[in-house]
């Protein structure tokens, strides 16, 4: 069981100001950094909810998967995130980040 969600992202038109077509998504690097935490307590699907709910509302996120049964949780952001930063959204979730996965 592992739960995931995934931070809308902003769309825009495709078109370019002289009316051609433009494919704009090959310059946007979403989720650009994938980081891989290790967190103590988690036992089951509310667990990862609440895990991936708190850390999704760190800005730059994209996504986060935590699985219970690994104690993992991936994390992918616009940017290299500050472990403080995480380290404060598992404690208000109720876990204990232990640090980065090897």
């Amino acid at each position: 069981m592992s739960a995931e969600t995934q931070t809308p992202q902003a769309t825009g038109s495709c078109c370019t100001p002289a009316g051609t077509c433009n494919d704009a998504t090959s310059d946007v690097q979403v989720g650009a950094v994938t980081a891989v935490y290790q967190v103590k307590g988690m036992t089951c699907g509310h667990c990862e909810g609440s895990i991936a709910e708190e850390i999704s509302g760190i800005e730059g996120v994209t996504s986060v998967k935590a699985v219970a049964s690994t104690g993992r949780v991936t994390v992918s952001s616009l940017a290299p995130l500050a472990e403080d930063a995480v380290r404060a959204a598992v404690d208000e979730a109720g876990y204990e980040l232990v640090g980065t996965a090897a």
